[in-house]
């Protein structure tokens, strides 16, 4: 039994999307038809990529270098707080870490410091967890 005497020789679509080709043909060369594209990534600048580049390629070869970006970049985000008065929770400041633009790029540096002093040195790097 062959597949293809009993398979649909017209197959259906139910979108926007139209399969006949005298009818893109037409549109292609319609003026009036104009397509909006979205802004590319590539039209737009980012101004901090060569700040993150730069903490990207950051190599950690020294023990002491390490600990001394563990201590400075704190675990977690130090802006989270709770305001309270008389024991009542007036509000909540979130963690706004993630607004940092090389947020992403400084907590690698952090955690490749913690593994160049775990793998590397053999060190115990609970105390900055």
């Amino acid at each position: 039994m062959k597949v293809f005497g009993n398979t649909s020789k017209k197959i259906f679509f139910a979108s926007w999307v139209s399969l006949d080709r005298a009818e893109v043909n037409d549109e292609a060369n319609d003026k009036s038809f104009t397509q909006q594209n979205p802004v590319s990534n590539k039209t737009r600048r980012d101004f901090f990529q060569p700040l993150r580049n730069w903490i990207d390629n950051i190599q950690i070869r020294d023990r002491y270098f390490a600990h001394r970006i563990c201590q400075s970049i704190p675990a977690q985000c130090p802006f989270e707080r709770d305001v309270k008065l008389f024991g009542k929770t007036l509000f909540h400041i979130p963690p706004m870490c993630k607004l940092n633009p090389v947020y992403d790029e400084v907590v690698g540096l952090r955690f490749r410091a913690l593994c160049y002093l775990a793998d590397e040195c053999g060190e115990d790097i609970s105390q900055y967890c």
